[in-house]
């Protein structure tokens, strides 16, 4: 945290802040934000298409591929909340971001990554009522249950975001100049000159835990899902429920590895490339990939994905997982 002596920005009187500017040279601004679009463009069109293939195709109208258009979109807002300011900065050779633009950028971009984590979380029991207990799938995993689970998710992250934000913006800032391309909280309390972000640690404390719980809790009921695949005793039997689950493992695994690097990494007061780095990773690989790690193995999603772009390379596939019908 910067040391008192540097000029004090009280909150009430910072008009914005500035954020990390990649290069002094224009030419390579111009060449990020052609990267950001790159990367913000593919990951934007492939989670609209798992959102528009799962929304038209009725086979698909089923709690598993209900949760992974509800991740799907929420990639679209994590990466829209960010991205797009940070390619306006690169283009017009800029690197301000409005107070309330900076607090807006706090809250729903935390909305969208813990929603992420949770709606994963409720996807792991999802897979484990459908493995371990099949018979009871369609009264435990109905359309009224789906809709509460995620409902509760994104009214109880959002209540979290609110505490979250307002614990970091309650703190006056010894400065406006934020070492990140957005408004990044572990950023933010590194400019804080006030004991008041000892809140902020706390509400920190409070979602280390709560992360903590879920994680066990995906391990856990991963554990008892392997177990119960090794029993199956068809070998497609194994590989159909192995291509539901293998997916959601990789994804929960990149989001939860990604996220620690750029969470539990040691601060410092200066920009690093380490820090870009790791905020990069986590903020667009799990948005990107997603798309691509559950439409590889899953030969539904394939089928309503050609239907969906016109083609007829996965037609004949046309191929159903009893335990996931309702």
């Amino acid at each position: 945290m910067l040391h008192k002596e540097q000029h004090l920005a009280n909150v009430s009187s910072l008009s914005g802040f500035l954020l990390l500017k990649f290069s002094e040279v224009w030419e390579m601004q111009i060449l990020y934000f052609i990267g950001f679009l790159v990367f913000y463009l593919a990951a934007v069109a492939g989670n609209l298409l798992i959102i528009s293939a799962v929304a038209s195709d009725h086979h698909l109208h089923t709690p598993m591929y209900f949760f992974l258009m509800s991740l799907a979109i929420q990639d679209v807002g994590q990466v829209s909340v960010i991205f797009p300011k940070a390619m306006a900065n690169s283009l017009r050779n800029c690197r301000h971001i409005s107070y309330a633009g900076c607090v807006a950028q706090v809250l729903f971009f935390l909305f969208f990554l813990a929603s992420d984590f949770f709606l994963l979380t409720v996807m792991a029991y999802d897979r484990l009522v459908a493995i371990c207990n099949p018979l009871q799938y369609e009264m435990l995993m109905n359309k009224q249950s789906c809709i509460q689970m995620v409902s509760a998710v994104w009214i109880f992250i959002f209540l979290y975001g609110v505490l979250h934000s307002g614990g970091t913006f309650a703190s006056p800032f010894c400065s406006n100049v934020i070492n990140q391309f957005f408004c990044e909280i572990p950023a933010l309390l590194k400019v804080v000159c006030s004991d008041l972000y000892i809140i902020e640690i706390g509400v920190l404390f409070l979602g280390a835990i709560v992360w903590l719980c879920c994680f066990i809790f995906i391990v856990v009921t991963y554990m008892h899902i392997f177990t119960a695949v090794l029993q199956i005793p068809s070998t497609q039997g194994k590989k159909k429920a192995f291509s539901t689950c293998l997916p959601h493992l990789i994804v929960c695994s990149i989001f939860i590895i990604t996220g620690d690097f750029a969470y539990l990494k040691p601060t410092s007061n200066s920009a690093s490339f380490l820090d870009l780095a790791f905020t990069m990773i986590y903020s667009i690989v799990p948005p990107l990939l997603n798309p691509v790690i559950y439409s590889m193995r899953n030969k539904e999603l394939k089928r309503a994905l050609s239907k969906l772009l016109g083609t007829r390379s996965f037609r004949r596939n046309n191929l159903s997982i009893p335990v996931l019908q309702r």
